[in-house]
């Protein structure tokens, strides 16, 4: 007898489309009242039935493209955004310098690894790039009297509590703020909280744990794997690391200001916090002459969204392709390459995007909100912002796609938030940090699992140690999250 495998993600989102044209035939079809796009509490009322068929389902992922389109080009805009950047070695060099200037003191080296992983996490999500830096950290932490498990740590705790904690992430909070219809700014204070407090809790843990490893190695959770271990990595020693010249250096200039350029264009300045000196600026440049009209109507800074934020990113990876002395054949071919490799999250954004064209079409997304209107008329706010993190736990291990379980939920979730009062930015934040907690252990996960089969770490002993620190991270965020709800 086969065992059972696990569908893939477009399989179980195209389930999921059938299942939900199925309901449009059982489910009473509605409507709500808009208000600023908005539903208005008790206006729902009945309407026609519209049942999906054959003919709309095989429509509906090509119209959740259509739909879509922003995000998905803004997807692959990134990914050949982020391959520029990785082909001229800048990244891979800047930690490279950092690990050799900190040889000898390698105690330092776990929050200041940590928190670099972690600026990649919370900015571009950064995970698969990470594999590449598991034979440069274990050979040292190996050395310097630590264990596997905390070489693993440094790097995939790093980067993995920065997406928890993501504050532009343009793949979990991005496509989640898009599809709750809020910039990616709203939220963005709870999000830094969120992100400077469970880094530093995964910091601390980390370095409790080396300590003890370091001061009796017998406390090792890995610590039969001790002299194997110190054999196979040690020998991996090597200095031929990457040189952190002058063009790698600008190019990391120019990617540190580019995300700087996204943070402050997404905050919403004016209409949030009436702070209107980017309207005033972005006026008076307009209103110059010759290079007013040149450079175009262009929006102010705060009015930025997905069309913008894809050129920002598409210029840079122009600059930092002239910065690195990259040809226009090369330059032009890896961001080809790179948008090719977030194909697949780009389409699995469009099949999910099927599933509300289905619902919203079926005219039964409103009935589904009024009886979730019904269940939590007496619900208080901040017990709601729990429960939606509590929901997105388990759903974020049925879709592992952060991205496909962003689309399929957020139509759903952001209204409901808005009948109970609670923040839609804080559905996001919700959502964001429960897929965070599960991407730290999921066995779907190549990154988890591909970092532990390089470490040589059984998944086993990963669980037993993430395990207290999961718990703690969890009460953090369910604090963070009621605390919001009050102030």
């Amino acid at each position: 007898m086969k065992k059972f495998k696990m569908p893939g993600a477009f399989t179980i989102l195209m389930l999921i489309i059938i299942i939900v044209a199925i309901l449009t035939w059982v489910i009473p079809a509605g409507q709500y009242q808009q208000q600023a796009g908005k539903p208005i509490p008790q206006s729902y009322q009945h309407t026609e039935q519209n049942r999906q068929g054959v003919w709309e389902i095989l429509k509906a992922p090509i119209k959740g493209f259509y739909e879509a389109r922003e995000i998905d080009f803004f997807i692959l805009v990134i990914g050949g955004f982020l391959a520029v950047v990785m082909k001229t070695g800048a990244i891979d060099a800047g930690i490279s310098s950092v690990i050799s200037k900190l040889k000898g003191r390698e105690q330092i080296m776990i929050p200041i690894l940590m928190i670099l992983f972690g600026l990649g996490g919370t900015t571009y999500g950064m995970a698969e790039e990470t594999i590449a830096f598991y034979p440069l950290v274990i050979p040292v932490m190996l050395a310097a009297g630590y264990d596997a498990i905390t070489a693993v740590s440094v790097i995939l705790l790093g980067a993995g509590l920065g997406v928890l904690g993501s504050t532009v992430n343009p793949f979990s909070t991005g496509i989640a703020a898009g599809f709750a219809d809020i910039s990616i700014g709203e939220g963005i204070i709870l999000r830094t909280v969120l992100l400077i407090i469970t880094e530093a809790v995964g910091i601390f843990y980390v370095m409790h744990y080396a300590s003890k490893v370091k001061e009796n190695p017998e406390n090792s959770l890995v610590y039969n794997q001790r002299e194997a271990n110190r054999k196979h990595f040690l020998t991996q020693i090597n200095n031929k690391n990457k040189n952190l010249t002058k063009k790698r250096q600008g190019v990391l200039l120019v990617f540190a200001v580019t995300f700087i350029i996204m943070i402050i264009s997404v905050i919403p300045w004016a209409y949030k916090f009436n702070i209107n000196i980017f309207e005033k600026f972005n006026t008076a440049l307009q209103n110059t002459p010759i290079l007013g009209p040149l450079l175009g109507n262009i929006p102010p800074m705060g009015d930025f969204w997905f069309t913008e934020m894809s050129i920002l990113f598409l210029v840079s990876s122009f600059v930092i392709a002239l910065i690195s002395g990259m040809g226009e054949q090369e330059y032009v071919d890896t961001l080809i390459a790179g948008a090719k490799d977030l194909l697949a999250v780009a389409l699995i954004i469009a099949v999910s995007r099927g599933i509300t064209v289905i619902m919203n079409d079926g005219r039964i997304t409103a009935t589904i909100l009024h009886w979730g209107e019904r269940m939590l008329a007496d619900l208080n706010s901040f017990f709601f912002v729990n429960l939606a993190y509590l929901f997105y736990i388990p759903m974020s291990f049925l879709v592992p796609s952060t991205s496909g379980l962003a689309t399929l939920s957020m139509p759903i979730m952001a209204p409901l938030a808005d009948f109970v009062g609670v923040g839609r930015d804080l559905i996001v934040t919700a959502f964001q940090s429960a897929a965070g907690i599960v991407n730290l252990i999921t066995p779907t996960s190549g990154v988890v699992m591909g970092a532990l089969a390089i470490a040589r770490v059984d998944y086993a002993k990963w669980l037993k140690f993430t395990a207290k620190l999961l718990l703690i991270l969890m009460i953090t965020i369910m604090i963070l999250l009621t605390l919001a709800t009050i102030i």
